[in-house]
């Protein structure tokens, strides 16, 4: 693994990026465990002086952009003099005008290396932050291995691995890729993403994938649904099981996401999704993700008011009874218990609670 040393710092630093590719080695098909955190540089981060943010918003990255002035205007400036030029002024870690501004007033080729030096070789976050910034000023696909790897460290680089990503051909399939291998606000970076590009190449995943059961899943869940035509897609009679289980989750999360995201009350195909998603449900065999979340989505319609679900009160009711008569199932009341465990604390909070509201036998 190679190592870099900065000048007046002690001792070899790992840069983020090889730090990301040694966990990704490590965990190939999934998030890497606390999306990489710590990272190298996080003691070093946490002890340096507090600087002081521009109160106007609007000047945040302004100084960032003085100091790329000052680099791309000396011919002959090394993308490695801008080590440490940035730990101590503030780097936005979404993009930002006055940056792009920077990368867009220098020779391309310069800020096209300069971005893939700093994002490469980086010991600290704000200057693979910057080197970022200025990949997604640029549109070369050569770049996307790069800016997969390092957008695995999401809660950070994930809003510009996303940016970035979407602004090249084939970003949907690389967005995609870190999709299926990042969590919490990385996720709902990628997945907003894939939204604004438009759905049409990214439809199947958006519809099967997109919700991993997170509560951040609230801020996308309507986008998602929205994007992907989720309608069409689960009144089809074909609606495949992965589809299905994909919808019950982003159901239960807009039922539940009030402040976050949108709600069902925001989204005018509600009584539909919500009809055909239950009809489908029984017809699936039972486990205890299924009844799970179909008893949290009953649940939350009996709860509510009727057009706080976007339901009429006569859609309301009907589709909670369609819900109930699955769940009272034995075999579905079977496979709740099997699925959880009778003694696990889980189970006792939703027999406790959602299950004596809806007068299941559950327990």
């Amino acid at each position: 693994m190679s190592v870099t040393t900065e000048a007046g710092l002690p001792g070899p630093r790992i840069a983020l990026f090889e730090h990301a590719l040694r966990l990704h080695r490590q965990h190939p098909d999934a998030a890497l465990p606390r999306a990489g955190e710590p990272y190298p540089d996080d003691e070093r981060h946490r002890s340096r002086p507090s600087y002081r943010r521009a109160r106007d918003q609007r000047l945040h990255g302004a100084d960032v952009a003085v100091i790329l002035d000052e680099h791309f205007s000396r011919p002959g400036a090394q993308p490695s003099e801008l080590v440490g030029a940035f730990r101590d002024v503030h780097v936005p870690i979404h993009r930002n005008d006055h940056i792009v501004a920077a990368a867009l007033r220098a020779d391309r080729q310069r800020v096209r290396q300069t971005g893939r030096w700093l994002v490469r070789h980086s010991t600290d976050r704000n200057a693979a932050t910057v080197g970022l910034t200025l990949l997604s000023a640029d549109s070369a696909e050569g770049d996307i291995p790069l800016i997969q790897t390092i957008g695995l460290l999401s809660h950070h680089f994930g809003p510009l691995a996303a940016e970035a990503l979407q602004r090249r051909g084939g970003g949907a399939e690389a967005l995609r890729w870190l999709g299926e291998r990042v969590a919490g606000w990385g996720r709902v970076y990628v997945v907003e993403a894939l939204c604004r590009q438009g759905a049409a190449s990214s439809r199947a995943w958006l519809l099967r994938h997109a919700c991993d059961g997170d509560y951040l899943n609230g801020y996308f869940a309507g986008k998602v649904a929205t994007a992907a035509h989720l309608h069409e897609a689960i009144t089809d009679a074909e609606a495949d099981d992965e589809l299905i289980d994909h919808t019950g989750r982003l159901l239960r999360t807009l039922a539940d996401c009030g402040g976050m995201g949108m709600t069902l009350e925001h989204y005018p195909p509600a009584p539909v999704v919500l009809a055909a998603h239950a009809a489908h449900l029984a017809r699936q065999e039972p486990t205890a993700n299924r009844y799970i979340d179909a008893a949290m989505i009953a649940d939350c319609l009996v709860a509510r008011p009727a057009n706080r679900c976007g339901c009429t009160a006569e859609q309301r009711d009907r589709i909670v009874q369609q819900y109930l008569a699955v769940l009272e199932q034995p075999d579905w009341r079977d496979a709740v218990r099997a699925g959880l465990g009778p003694t696990s604390d889980f189970f006792a909070w939703f027999t406790n609670h959602v299950a004596t509201r809806l007068r299941l036998a559950a327990s």
